[in-house]
């Protein structure tokens, strides 16, 4: 029988956890999720609605079998047009809005939730989630530090939940970046040298000027553990909106256009050397400090690098493989060579061909397996874009252990002072 955490025991662990992983990772005990049959109806609960937090809605309603039932987010009418668009789709009032996310995920008949909120915003539901024994689909990148992308990972494991990262390049775009991984690993292109991923450069501290707070928005929820600064609709839109916000940008709710896309193009660096459960060991930023160029060295001898002429380019011994989520291109010698992408045959390893990144999602939590992206696989990716961030911020080569997930050697010290960040005291 599944057993849940009264509500002032779930508010007061989540917040306990909440609050130590800026210091270092945690170990924990959590709630365990139950493993519904197919034809059980799953409840989720949706923790912030902007853009992206309204694609994913249409995408878990296209099931049937899942309702979408509640709807958190710091701006009113942003949680109402949730509301409003989920009770549309099904022609009758099955969604509400929470209060705010807390009372959401404490409710007993939520099963899931979506986190679509900004990254400095990811860490505390996923582990009020993982502690209440709800299944996590998160948004990408997984989490804004190490230390916190460590007690997220911890913490899903621990709690047994489905945790899906959304990483959703391992599912979708015509499958494009499952064939180049799966031709990586194969040895299609002999043995890999060197991969690079043409993403955008770090974050900038944020400087934009204080607006008028409009009715409403809850800033202070907004920016949860980040400093308090004046609201500006560059970071918080105001109403429901039809872009990306700006945010991304800024060091302190985000890591940039690096991590932006970072989190989808390593992800799959990551996947084709078979490294989601470790990462690289040293970190060489630029020597005249430029914002691309940084360089990951792995045990294996492979070389990733930030900066590219496409999303992902896989160089090896005899080939090499472009891939973005427009096309995919396999060259030998400098002439275009398709066979290299042709399908596995034999004792080749085959990935995963999902219908979709939510369906993978929804299938693990029937079936009781792990999904494509799981929050430890999450973790790494995420702290590839970290490890880079944290790279070009000290400006001096690093050394890494991807097991203990500390720096090492001269500069050490300046390294792991970065794993972190300030946690602000917030509602």
């Amino acid at each position: 029988m599944e057993t849940r955490p009264s509500r002032r025991e779930f508010i007061q662990s989540a917040a306990a956890v909440a609050a130590m992983f800026a210091v270092t990772p945690t170990k924990f005990a959590g709630a365990s999720a139950k493993r519904p049959s197919a034809n059980d109806r799953l409840n989720v609960g949706i923790i912030g609605f902007g853009v992206r937090g309204q694609e994913l809605c249409g995408g878990f309603l296209d099931d049937p079998t899942i309702e979408i039932i509640s709807v958190a987010d710091v701006c009113a009418a942003r949680a109402d047009e949730g509301v409003r668009l989920v009770n549309d789709r099904r022609k009758a009032t099955v969604c509400r809005r929470a209060e705010n996310w807390r009372a959401l995920i404490a409710d007993p008949s939520i099963d899931a939730v979506l986190i679509a909120t900004p990254d400095h915003w990811h860490a505390e539901p996923a582990i009020a989630a993982c502690l209440a024994g709800r299944h996590v689909y998160c948004e990408k990148p997984m989490s804004l530090t190490i230390a916190e992308g460590r007690t997220m990972a911890d913490a899903a494991r621990t709690a047994g939940i489905r945790f899906q990262t959304g990483s959703q390049q391992r599912s979708e775009f015509s499958h494009f970046f499952v064939r180049a991984a799966e031709a990586v690993r194969n040895g299609r292109i002999g043995t890999l040298k060197r991969i690079t991923i043409g993403v955008g450069e770090p974050p900038i501290n944020c400087d934009l000027p204080e607006e008028t707070l409009p009715k409403g928005i809850n800033w202070d929820s907004w920016l949860g553990q980040a400093p308090m600064r004046g609201f500006n609709t560059d970071l918080c839109p105001i109403g429901m909106h039809n872009h990306y916000p700006n945010w991304r940008a800024y060091r302190e709710y985000g890591n940039g256009y690096l991590a932006d896309m970072g989190a989808h193009h390593f992800d799959i660096a990551q996947w084709a050397m078979r490294m989601d459960h470790s990462g690289p060991r040293e970190l060489i930023p630029p020597s005249d400090g430029a914002k691309t160029g940084l360089r990951f060295l792995y045990e294996n001898g492979v070389e990733l690098v930030h900066g590219g002429p496409t999303d992902c380019t896989f160089e090896g011994s005899e080939g090499t493989i472009e891939c973005s989520r427009g096309h995919i291109k396999a060259l030998k010698n400098g002439v275009e060579a398709p066979q290299i992408l042709d399908a596995p045959t034999g004792n080749e390893e085959r990935l995963a061909r999902n219908t979709s990144h939510i369906a993978n999602f929804i299938a693990a939590i029937r079936g009781g397996f792990d999904p494509i992206c799981t929050a430890e696989t999450g973790h790494r990716t995420a702290s590839i874009c970290q490890l880079a961030v944290i790279g070009y911020a000290v400006g001096k080569p690093l050394s890494w252990n991807p097991v203990t997930e500390r720096f090492g050697g001269t500069h050490a010290v300046e390294g792991d002072a970065l794993l972190s960040r300030p946690i602000r005291k917030h509602a």
